[in-house]
């Protein structure tokens, strides 16, 4: 029997490739006995951030590691996809439609148990083998097991989640649909967009560097991830910062003008219905009194209703360098494994990912046999080398990028056909180590190469 606790996008993948592997699973769930702070629902995979997996092409990484996955047979990705709203070249989801899709896959898998109930230690012998994939909001009792076994390796660092607004409440006269460069999966283009002008810009700023922030507890002693900062902090940093980052304007046309604006806001679609609408990149910590009264300075939020607002959430995970193996296996116990953001990942498909990977070397364990990292030269095998190998003293979580993984012999000049050369290695090193005979989703994205 191979437990797993913890039932998130890592958990509940590594759930369903050790089933599907011939494994007997359990999985440990501690919602709804033990709810956290940003949860809501008691269902497997809910994602509470954002609800985009990013992009969803093969000349980027994340692109990359998506299509290795559903070749993989992933559960992940085959609900992902499934949920899918409009969201440009990215894959972006309805997150209930979602969660209930890989709730339904797993609950119902022959070979699955889910027990509710909250893991207060590591587990020892009794368990094994045993992967630890809680997430990003591990309990304080299980964060204390942890750090009692790993040291003082055991880190932390706070992530944001952006506010959702209610479409009815949109003023659609003053924003235009669109997506960056045309790249929109309908005529119109995915996003709405709210324009600034530089005077509507200006003020926004002004008032965004002076409201009231939530206070956060150890906020002193643990900091952002640089991948997901709140607004204001970047505000802070510069009054042109947020126009390089999520309020950037480039690729961008409004039909009124004929120009780009001085700043934009983007909202994605966040529900099947499209009844509800995120803010791109707005993740914040401001006071939720403050937060509506900043956030309606934007031109067609003015009447916004919020369906949830932005939050802060303090996000746990190990020194994988000095805890793991690239089999996400720990260096003191082999029948122990992590995966998801506990393990030292970024980002909704790279914990997924790490926990395809850990459920499968799981079932191997189980199985006597030998557990195995995947290529170097794969998306899911460079993390996993990042992962295991990246300088401990220097060590954040990262997303999976071109950058951690090994360059090609004789690279082109072409930057698109370099990316793509790169997927083209890997998928077929892929192949060769486990042959998608064995689990043969595919994914239309495949025919770019």
């Amino acid at each position: 029997m191979i437990h797993i606790v913890g039932g998130g996008l890592a958990g509940s993948e590594a759930a369903w490739q050790a089933a599907e592997m011939g494994a007997d699973v359990t999985i440990h769930e501690m919602r709804p006995v033990r709810p956290t702070a940003v949860h809501k629902t008691d269902g497997l995979a809910e994602l509470v951030c954002s609800n985009s997996f990013r992009a969803d092409k093969l000349d980027n990484a994340v692109g990359l590691i998506k299509e290795e996955m559903r070749r993989l047979g992933s559960v992940v990705m085959r609900s992902a996809d499934r949920a899918r709203v409009p969201a440009g070249a990215a894959l972006a989801v309805d997150r209930h439609v979602f969660s209930q899709a890989v709730t339904d896959a797993v609950t119902r898998h022959p070979r699955i148990r889910l027990s509710r109930e909250e893991v207060l230690e590591v587990p020892g012998a009794e368990w094994s083998p045993v992967i630890i994939a809680t997430g990003p909001l591990t309990s304080a009792s299980l964060s204390q097991s942890i750090q009692r076994m790993v040291g003082e390796e055991h880190l932390a660092f706070y992530d944001a989640i952006s506010p959702i607004v209610l479409a009815e409440s949109i003023d659609m006269s003053k924003v235009f649909r669109g997506s960056r460069w045309d790249r929109g999966t309908t005529d119109e283009g995915d996003y709405l967009n709210c324009p600034m002008s530089k005077d509507d810009y200006d003020a926004f700023y002004q008032a965004l560097v002076a409201a009231e922030s939530a206070t956060v507890h150890d906020f002193d002693s643990v900091k952002f991830f640089e991948g997901c900062l709140p607004i204001e902090v970047m505000a802070h940093r510069g009054e042109g910062t947020l126009r390089f980052g999520p309020m950037k304007p480039v690729g961008l046309t409004d039909p009124r003008t004929g120009r780009h604006p001085y700043a934009v806001v983007q909202l994605r679609q966040d529900t099947l219905a499209g009844d509800h609408y995120s803010l791109v990149g707005f993740q914040t910590q401001i006071k939720w009194g403050d937060q509506a009264r900043v956030l309606r300075m934007i031109p067609g939020l003015e009447n916004a209703e919020f369906v949830r607002f932005g939050m802060v959430h303090r996000n746990t995970y190990i020194c994988g360098p000095k805890v793991l193996l690239p089999t996400w296996q720990t260096r003191r116990r082999a029948d122990l494994l992590f995966a998801g953001q506990v393990s030292g990942v970024e980002g909704y498909v790279e914990s997924a990912a790490s926990g395809l990977i850990a459920g499968r070397n799981a079932a191997a364990i189980a199985r006597g046999e030998a557990p195995q990292a995947p290529p170097r030269t794969t998306a899911l095998g460079s993390l996993a080398h990042y992962v295991s190998h990246a300088d401990p003293k220097t060590y954040q979580p990262t997303n999976i990028t071109h950058g951690i993984m090994p360059p090609l012999d004789h690279p082109p000049r072409d930057k698109m056909k370099k990316k793509l050369m790169i997927a083209e290695r890997a998928l077929a090193d892929l192949e060769a180590w486990q042959p998608v005979a064995t689990h043969p989703q595919r994914h239309p994205v495949a025919t770019n190469l």
